[in-house]
Parts: C-alpha cells; structure tokens; sequence
C-alpha cells in the first residue's frame, strides 16, 4: 500500500476541514493526549491555521482517503499560550517556526509518514526564511493511570529528527480530556531544532 504525502493548498484544507478534525479527534484521544474532541473545539482550533499567512498542511493519502495530517505556522501567528513563555523568556517569537500536529491513523504507521511531515515543514521554513523549528508535547506523569503498558514516548524519534527540549521552557493548553466535563489545563513542553545545524 503507497502512500501519498503532500501539501494541500489553502482550499483543499478548507474542504477538507471534517476530515481534519476527524483525524485530529481519532489520534489524539490516545494517550498522553486523552483528548475528547468535538467539532467546535476543532473549528477554533483549526481557524488558526486557516487564518496563517504562512500556515503550511501536509496530507498523507490512502487513494483519495486522507488518514494523516501535519500543521504547522509562524509561532507568532499561532495561539498565543505557545509564543507567549518565548517572548517572556526574551526570544524574538518571529524567528521560529511552529509544527503543530501530527497525526496518522494507527494502520499506516511505521512506514516513514511522519519523517515525510517533519521534512516537508521543514522545508516549508526554510522557504519562508526561518532558521528553527519548534514543537510542543504534552507532559504526563511515568505514573499516570492511563499509560498503556509499555508505552514509548516519541523521544528518541525526535531526537533523530535533529530536535532537543528546551530546558525550562514550558506552557499550558487547554482541552477537555476523557472524563472531563470542562477543559482544563495541561502542561506542554518545547523542542527545538535549528535548520542550519
């Protein structure tokens, strides 16, 4: 089974927005996210990207089913609870370049997709003339009760894309998790690569 990677243009995105969302809510409801999605969540959280000048899409393919996605943006056109801990921290937010999600349906893992949707933003930052790219993972405890067993986190996955955590640089984003009845916070840690290194 091949599958196809590629950007989608501003008005495929937009088209297909329920397909996004879908995937969105599908993957992230595993752990560590837990996230109980909704259409409503999606649509202001999606906005974002629609609203980016700068915002890129990947798509992976199955024929004409999309089964995974890759977002990312300027930080400085993202929500603002991502770029503000760098401009406190004294870093200039319009330097780098924010990877969003990425997501791909449990059946098509394993077969390079998301090597492909980190080197396709990439790309897309340097086009845009960005000099690093950042990205933030939800923190959860070793000894959450919803941690599968023998759960690996994406670590070391990162790590070979060239990528380090930030050390000390965190925030917080709110979701509803499973269970919840309100969204709540939840810490998030940064990663960072440089593109010249």
């Amino acid at each position: 089974m091949s599958l196809e990677v590629r950007r989608l243009g501003e008005d495929e995105a937009k088209a297909r927005f329920d397909d996004l969302a879908r995937l969105r809510i599908t993957v992230f409801r595993d752990y560590p996210y837990l996230y109980d999605g909704d259409a409503d969540y999606e649509r202001r959280y999606l906005a974002t990207y629609f609203a980016a000048d700068k915002a890129v899409i990947i798509g992976a393919f199955n024929g004409e089913e999309l089964v995974g996605a890759a977002t990312a943006a300027p930080l400085s056109q993202h929500f603002d609870a991502f770029a503000r801990p760098f401009a406190e921290r004294g870093l200039k937010v319009e330097e780098f370049f924010y990877l969003g999600e990425s997501v791909l349906l449990a059946p098509y893992r394993g077969r390079g997709v998301g090597v492909r949707f980190f080197e396709e933003r990439e790309q897309a930052a340097r086009g845009f003339g960005f000099q690093a790219c950042v990205f933030s993972a939800v923190v959860r405890p070793p000894d959450h009760p919803a941690r599968p067993a023998g759960h690996q986190p994406l670590d070391t996955f990162w790590r070979r894309r060239g990528y380090a955590r930030i050390p000390g640089l965190v925030t917080e984003f709110s979701w509803r998790e499973i269970g919840e009845t309100a969204e709540t916070a939840k810490p998030m840690e940064y990663w960072m690569r440089r593109l010249d290194a």
